[in-house]
């Protein structure tokens, strides 16, 4: 049965949000995905963010079979102003994020909209998500699933693990623009500084079923920008901290986060700089990236400074087989003289 095309005269009830930028490889698959949902009653705002490849022609075909596409195209940006500008355009009190290379489960909208119908106190609702691998196939992951309660989120939030997987998330679009959107100076990690914001002012969920296919490959964010990732999300935690301490938070307004040796006199207090080398530490050992680039030397400045050494070791045999036996020297040395 096909789904009921809405009016286009009147107000959707779902705004999708999507970013492309050379997304041409999965894009068609993620499209088709949300396309196939259930739940019909939305717009489907599709921004090329300046792409190279085939994207914008995809996304034009697209729009001519299906009248609930709006295409944006435009130059280069960035993701954050991409994010940004979807938020502004979206014409619908409730927004979907995806991403042009994950696939959305038929019912995904469905559930969620009656969740957040439900749950009116709730700002934003994720879900589980399964992992696959760049082909479609299994991809095997050691991470634990979404907290699904807001008392959970709060506990992850203090003790460390994972919040909601972006792609996978509706959220009430008047608490996030209240919250000033996504910041600029969160690159990379703008998805987790903006849940920490939106912790203190709106209740957090994830459905535990899983609602989306979440793909890895060398190509994403995630594994490109490993280092700055990390760093990202290690002074977000600190703002989070300074927040939920009744204080102002330093990073509100900026477009670029300080140099992490800036970081103690910027927060207004010692140990800033130790924690945050000591999260990016711990955070990049698994990655091949960052142990190759400015990484490698947060890690050794971690160590030397007296840090936690648990698990580094192991990274000194990972360095060599990543074909890198000068930085697998440097490391061991400065853990044996530590």
């Amino acid at each position: 049965m096909v789904a009921q095309t809405p009016n286009r005269e009147s107000l959707p009830a779902l705004s999708v949000a999507m970013s492309v930028y050379n997304g041409e490889r999965f894009l068609a698959e993620a499209v088709d995905s949300i396309l196939a949902q259930s739940f019909a009653d939305f717009e489907f705002l599709i921004l090329d963010d300046g792409s190279t490849d085939a994207t914008p022609q995809i996304i034009a075909d697209y729009a001519k079979r299906d009248s609930r596409i709006r295409p944006i195209i435009r130059e280069n940006r960035g993701l954050v102003a991409s994010l940004n500008q979807l938020l502004d355009q979206a014409r619908a009190p409730i927004i979907a994020r995806m991403d042009a290379d994950d696939i959305a489960m038929p019912e995904r909208f469905a559930k969620q909209m009656a969740f957040l119908a439900a749950h009116p106190d709730h700002g934003v609702v994720g879900s589980w998500s399964r992992d696959m691998a760049e082909d479609g196939g299994p991809y095997v992951t050691m991470g634990h699933d979404h907290p699904v309660t807001h008392a959970e989120f709060l506990h992850n939030i203090r003790h460390g693990g994972p919040l909601l997987c972006h792609p996978a998330v509706m959220y009430r679009r008047d608490i996030v623009r209240a919250q000033g959107g996504y910041h600029a100076a969160f690159r990379h990690c703008e998805d987790l500084d903006l849940w920490l914001r939106l912790a203190s002012v709106t209740r957090m969920a994830n459905l535990p079923e899983r609602l989306i296919r979440y793909r890895h490959y060398a190509g994403q964010v995630s594994k490109r920008h490993a280092t700055e990732q990390q760093v990202g999300a290690a002074i977000a935690y600190e703002a989070w901290r300074v927040r939920d301490a009744g204080k102002p938070d330093p990073t509100a307004d900026l477009d670029v986060l300080p140099p992490i040796e800036e970081l103690d006199a910027f927060f207004g207090e010692p140990g800033v700089a130790a924690r945050v080398r000591a999260a990016v530490a711990h955070g990049i050992m698994h990655s091949p990236v960052a142990l190759r680039d400015n990484g490698f030397e947060i890690m050794l400045d971690h160590v030397r400074g007296g840090g936690n050494q648990a698990g580094l070791w192991r990274t000194v045999a990972r360095l060599a087989k990543l074909g890198e036996p000068g930085r697998a020297l440097r490391l061991a040395a400065a853990l044996a003289t530590s």
